[in-house]
């Protein structure tokens, strides 16, 4: 029911020393207690988050991956437990728990098959055989070390050997069964320094057997030969206040490896062979913590070309063509082709391509600690504030999922965060040892310290909604404190123990609650000159943590206990009205809707987040995707149904509650009265009553759009899909929308430009941009501290240029920075006469610098004058003499001169330039990759923003109705027109949903808003389970006749129009009759060698509607079997023609299990079993890119199945649905689907058994091409 939407995904610890790993096309990093995996898509050639594994309860200390097994992994910490991972099915295989000591690094050995090894402080290193014998073994060689092991690492070829780095900077080295050496290569002490220098990093040389890289904290870097105890190479860094953090060997270069900076976030590319760095690349602020080296594989179709070239030049003279070399010059080094794993000490997380010298990705600064706060801002609710253990708070934006703000840090603990009210740029923390600060975002620097409370942890802070004069603090010393911000203090409430939560009210400035760990809650009022609590509520059994008043009922407030509830307090009556049972851990985070007042959500120490409907204390949902105890939650009163919480999993994730609310939308949709959509909270608080909107935020849409005098129902729609929807990419497309519909420019928003932008906007909107850093030109200086510098905006204004075609401004921009070299390199795609002009100045500039580059230049230009003189000036008269002479012998070029028929250049663009229609086709053809790359990781709606922003509008209606923003797809129908065939499929889906919630009049309201709409109200009426009366009553409804009159005609109809007997059958009271017509209909259709899909779908279709019921009754039990074969194979036929290919061998596999119980339709289980296995074949060589051998039997029987299935006819665009956000990873229980076999990534969808589950989007696409459940019991599946 509640539906993850967005996860910002926790940063890399900077504590422990093996945190990140690699294997094959994978990579793993550690938060806290979760191991995050990456995979390469090789489709887009992009890493992608696929799985997030949680089962430690303290600190990870270390990860490492199985080199013979790459879906395997190990991973140690601070519970005393290591853990054994099957990547691909996220779960553990294999616990080692209660280790003797707390295991800091952990590695496979290359000499055994399942032996992982792991050592803590001083040794010994112990070996676990996880999946033989499961025994424990010490390795007696390493035992009596003198200095704690920092990390170990095996010889991959030399069998057995294994080097320790130690804390105090020196290594040993052992080889099993021989004697050990100990303690060896310590760094020289410096005198001035008595701290020790521990190992940071250490790697065996990998073309080697007895050679070893080590990096100390300070000492620096060298390679030592194992064997003869001596140093190779002592490699120099270029200042002494540089200091290696980590390292890593490039695979696929030998002698070269790479170098993090403890300091500066300088990578370091060297070769053994010299002692100092070949590259220096800057390319964080922060120190690097941790990195690893994914090998990268080149793609050869780019260096078709080249290699066509190599082949056709056979011999090579002094006068050939010079090739180009293999590396550039020594300013720009050429970079193996490889891809570095960067983890920093802020959390940061990278893949950096060195090669191309980029970032393929970087999450730059998520949490690395617990989240303990997170708070929308109350002006803009795109801006998250998070609080952590780490002592930073950040302020993100949910659209894109990055931080926009840091603060400092060094705050110690923050437990709690609260914005100031309105737009005041500011937010209020509280810490375990440092009071309560101030933080001013626009200044970024803390403006405020108040340390009342003393030294003892701060554990709430709230300022005042409504009177951003005062601030309120709870803390261990047991006093609520109200101040003002100078400092003066309003009231201080003593209690008789620790306070840890306190909450405004409302719908009162001056009243406030508190939670105490005396098991109490206290109501107080502080305008009373008594510090005593106005009430005081009594029934928890452990101490209260978070209060939270009610926005909607006055009076109303929840507490959270350490016993496991949350209890419901009515001030004016004085008692507890309700006690919320279920967490099996201490309630922390309470959430109350904003806009249905019995909605609370709750977040424990189980891990869960629950949903309770506060009428009747029942649990609506429960959601274990966090990894740990979940401390805040927290929504925006302007988009009241998408939650965040916070976790000691150092996660942030956004959930989508709409499914909480689904008649609300539908009624909007169906233009229900606005009672049925709107009401009072006292009307909503009736048990059984629909859920209504009762908040400020709905009041205000509703009086907007009743002010509004055009198109009533298509301002409704977006206004309310903007207010429902999650926010990632749905102000983008309801802004292309606009512009498709003809919106004036200057009505856009001014974010329109950093999303998906309409083609005709781009190249005026990126100029635009280039114009405004090329502005820093006139500023005397910079942007300021912590923003780029001149010529960082300078550069990438002159990027935007050249890809605008613009290339003179792209020239006087890189002559601006300095880079004339490759401004006069693209010069002449301007004019050779702008060559010239580029090239005197460049000389010009040369020769007064006194540069001896000047004179290739000066040659060049024919300028021998100025070379004569600039020779004479330096004193060269016999260079002079000889540059006079042969100019004088005309070998010098003459005067280069623009061609007549050279056209103008203006801006940029030639006079007869003019876009081609097969630019236009690239252009379209670009958006559309990207739209699929969008949609594939589960982001319809910036999927469909693409479609827009060239002009698509089918294209987009098709993706979001794949990928199921039905609502979303009708209301941009709706407002786009021209596409009512999409809205019509959109809403029938939607009647679907309405027929699961039970509400089939709404059913028919909502199809009745159709173009078409006969056909879909009928197939309703069919399914309805009520009793005679009510189906009556909804056959009136629709303009149908009665049961009884139904029967009569069906009668008649019989030997005339089989179609329409077999609907009115259905309809009447022998619905069962319809079925036994349709059937023999079928079969008969089927009997026909030629047959196809569209013979039967329309009459499949129509019986496959009979109740659910009926088709359990005895005397259906044989039509049952039929019907559930029937639909599973023609489903499969289906399937094929609508792009649904993974399910294709499921409905085909079901159709033989169906075949079992002996059932008579003409189909063979020899002849479905054949079309499997073809499939299977044809399937798995097209998603390998392979092509396989086939008999000419398999083609035949390949082929005739495509030619049953037929032509798609399906508005919808071909290809499988993706749910939004499906491709989130969970941390809750593992699912495998019951169609694949595969481990479930995503929401699952559970069948009608409550234990059998697929994935959401194996679900719908099952649902769209069989309406029966794959556990064949004729139940109907609804996942819509």
């Amino acid at each position: 029911m509640v539906k993850q939407v967005g996860l910002l995904s926790a940063g890399c610890q900077p504590w422990n020393h093996d945190v990140c790993a690699s294997s094959e096309d994978r990579f793993a990093y550690c938060a806290t207690m979760a191991i995050y995996v990456y995979e390469l898509d090789v489709k887009f050639n992009e890493f992608k988050l696929v799985s997030i594994m949680t089962e430690h309860k303290k600190t990870i200390t270390a990860i490492s991956w199985n080199p013979r097994d790459r879906n395997i992994i190990a991973s140690s910490s601070a519970d005393h437990k290591i853990i054994v991972w099957d990547v691909a099915k996220q779960k553990k295989i294999a616990l080692l728990e209660n280790t003797r000591e707390l295991p800091r690094s952990v590695n496979w050995s290359y000499h055994e098959l399942d032996c992982v090894a792991f050592i803590s402080g001083r040794g010994p290193l112990y070996l676990w055989y996880h999946n033989t014998n499961k025994q424990v073994v010490p390795v007696k060689e390493t035992q009596g070390f003198v200095s704690n092991v920092c990390q170990f690492r095996w010889h991959r070829k030399n069998v057995g050997k294994v080097a320790f780095g130690h804390e105090d900077g020196s290594i040993s080295v052992c080889l099993l069964g021989s004697k050990s050496q100990k303690h060896i290569f310590q760094p020289e002490p410096d005198d001035d320094d008595e701290e020790e220098d521990p190992v940071t990093s250490l790697e065996w040389d990998p073309l080697s057997m007895e050679y070893l890289l080590i990096a100390n904290k300070r000492y620096g870097v060298r390679l030592v030969d194992t064997a003869s105890l001596n140093v190779i190479m002592m490699f120099q860094l270029p200042s002494a206040a540089a200091h290696i953090q980590s390292l890593a060997w490039i695979p696929n270069a030998p002698g070269m490896f790479v170098t993090g900076d403890s300091r500066g976030g300088i990578l370091r590319l060297w070769n053994v062979s010299k002692m100092t760095p070949i590259e220096n690349i800057k390319v964080k602020q922060t120190g690097f913590h941790a990195l690893q080296v994914i090998e990268s594989s080149v793609d050869n179709s780019l260096d078709e070309e080249e290699d066509v070239a190599e082949t056709t030049i056979n011999h090579i003279s002094s006068t050939s063509q010079t090739l180009a070399p293999t590396s550039t010059t020594h300013t720009r080094f050429a970079l193996p082709p490889a891809r570095v794993v960067c983890t920093f000490l802020d959390g940061g997380v990278g893949l950096y391509d060195l090669g191309r010298r980029k970032w393929n990705f970087l999450r730059d600064q998520g949490h690395i600690e617990t989240i303990f706060d997170c708070k929308f801002k109350p002006d803009n609710p795109d801006w998250l504030a998070t609080g952590s253990f780490d002592g930073t708070v950040k302020i993100w934006d949910i659209n894109t999922l990055q931080a926009v703000h840091t603060s400092a840090g060094n705050e110690g603990i923050i437990y709690n965060i609260s914005w100031a009210p309105g737009d005041l740029n500011c937010i209020a923390g509280c810490t375990g040892k440092n009071g309560v600060f101030v933080w001013d975002i626009s200044r970024t620097k803390i403006i405020k310290r108040f340390t009342e409370h003393g030294k003892g942890c701060v554990y709430s802070v709230a300022w005042n909604p409504k009177d951003s004069r005062h601030l309120m603090s709870c803390g261990a010393d047991g006093y609520c404190i109200i101040r003002q911000l100078d400092g003066k203090i309003v009231q201080k409430y003593k209690h008789p123990a620790a306070v840890y939560g306190c909450d405004w009210s409302p719908h009162n400035k001056d009243m406030l609650a508190t939670g105490c760990e005396d098991k109490k809650v206290r109501v107080y009022y502080i305008t009373s000159s008594s510090d005593q609590p106005l009430k005081v509520f009594s029934g928890h059994t452990a101490k209260v943590f978070h209060i939270r008043w009610s926005p909607l009922r006055e009076g109303i407030l929840c507490s959270g206990a350490d016993d496991h509830t949350i209890r419901i307090w009515d001030y004016t009556k004085e008692q507890c009205i309700n006690v919320l049972s279920g967490h099996d851990g201490p309630v922390r985070g309470l959430m109350w809707n904003s806009e249905v007042p019995y909605i609370l959500m709750s977040g424990s120490w189980d891990s869960s987040i629950r949903v309770w409907d506060t009428r009747d204390g029942a649990c609506i949902d429960t959601v274990c995707d966090h990894g740990a105890d979940v401390y805040g939650l927290t929504c925006h009163p302007s988009r009241p149904f998408i939650l965040a919480s916070c976790s000691r999993d150092s996660t942030v994730r956004l959930w989508s509650l709409t499914s909480l609310i689904e008649p609300i939308q539908l009624n909007l949709i169906c233009s229900r009265q606005w009672t049925d959509v709107i009401g009072t909270p006292e009307s909503a608080m009736s048990l059984g009553t629909p859920p209504l909107l009762t908040g400020k935020a709905s009041k205000e849409l509703k009086q907007q759009i009743e002010e509004l005098t055009k198109n009533n129902l298509a301002s409704k729609l977006q206004l309310f899909s903007k207010f429902f929807m999650q926010p990632q990419g749905t102000v983008n497309l309801w802004e292309l929308v606009s512009v498709v519909n003809g919106l004036s420019d200057s009505l856009l928003s001014d974010q329109y430009k950093n999303g998906i932008m309409h083609i005709k906007h781009l190249t005026l909107y990126k100029s635009s941009e280039a114009q405004e850093l090329e502005m820093i030109k006139m500023s005397k200086f910079g942007g300021g501290i912590g923003t780029p510098s001149k010529d960082e905006r300078l550069l990438e204004a002159a990027r935007i240029y050249i890809k605008l075609g613009n290339i003179q401004r792209y020239c006087e921009l890189m002559v601006d920075v300095g880079e004339w070299e490759k401004a006069l390199s693209v010069a002449p795609g301007v004019s050779m006469k702008y060559w010239k002009s580029l090239s005197q100045r460049y000389s010009d500039y040369l020769v007064k610098k006194d540069s001896e580059s000047c004179v290739s230049y000066c040659v060049a230009l024919g300028n021998y004058k100025q070379l004569v003189k600039y020779f004479t000036k330096r004193g060269q008269l016999s260079d002079a003499i000889l540059t006079a002479q042969a100019a004088a012998e005309g070998s010098y070029p003459p005067e280069i001169t623009s061609s007549s028929n050279e056209s103008s250049y203006i801006n940029g663009c030639t006079e007869e330039s003019s876009t081609s229609s097969d630019a236009m086709q690239l252009v379209i053809k670009s958006m559309e990759n990207l739209g699929e790359q969008y949609y594939r990781r589960g982001s319809p709606t910036l999927a469909a923003c693409c479609h827009l922003a060239v002009g698509n509008i089918q294209n987009a209606m098709s993706t979001l109705i794949r990928g199921h923003e039905l609502e979303l797809a009708v209301s941009v129908g709706i407002v786009l027109g021209d596409v009512i065939q999409y809205v019509d499929y959109a809403v029938q889906l939607l009647s679907t949903r309405c027929e699961r919630l039970g509400k089939w009049d709404l059913a028919i309201d909502m199809l009745k808003t159709m173009s078409t709409c006969d056909r879909y109200i009928v197939y309703v009426c069919i399914k309805c389970a009520a009793s005679m009366d009510e189906i009556n009553s909804l056959h009136t409804k629709a303009g149908l006749p009665s049961m009884d009159e139904c029967l009569v005609k069906g009668r008649e109809l019989q030997s005339t129009d089989i179609l329409e007997s077999v609907k009115y059958h259905l309809l009447s009271t022998a619905p069962e009759t319809g079925l036994k017509l349709g059937l023999v209909y079928i079969k008969d259709k089927m009997s026909n060698s030629n047959w196809q899909c569209n013979d039967v779908k329309d009459m499949l279709q129509l019986i496959s509607c009979i109740q659910t019921e009926k088709l359990h009754q005895h005397q259906c039990s044989q039509m049952k079997d039929e019907l559930l074969t029937l639909s599973c194979y023609i489903g499969a036929l289906e399937a094929i023609r609508q792009g649904y290919h993974s399910i294709v061998a499921s409905l085909l596999t079901y159709t033989r299990y169906c075949l079992q119980r002996n059932v008579d339709v003409p189909l063979t289980d020899s002849q479905v079993s054949s079309e499997l296995e073809v499939w299977k074949t044809y399937y798995h060589a097209h998603k390998k890119r392979t092509t396989e051998e086939s008999t000419s039997d398999e083609k035949s029987i390949y082929h005739d199945l495509w030619r049953k299935a037929g032509k798609k006819t399906c508005i919808i665009s071909f290809g499988p649905d993706c749910v939004a956000s499906s491709q989130l990873p969970s941390h809750s229980d593992v699912h495998i689907s019951c169609l694949t076999d595969k481990r479930i990534l995503g929401l699952a969808y559970f069948l009608e058994d409550g234990k059998t589950a697929m994935s959401i989007n194996e679900a719908i696409m099952w649902a769209k091409v069989n309406p029966f459940s794959p556990l064949l019991s004729g139940v109907r599946l609804n996942p819509f």
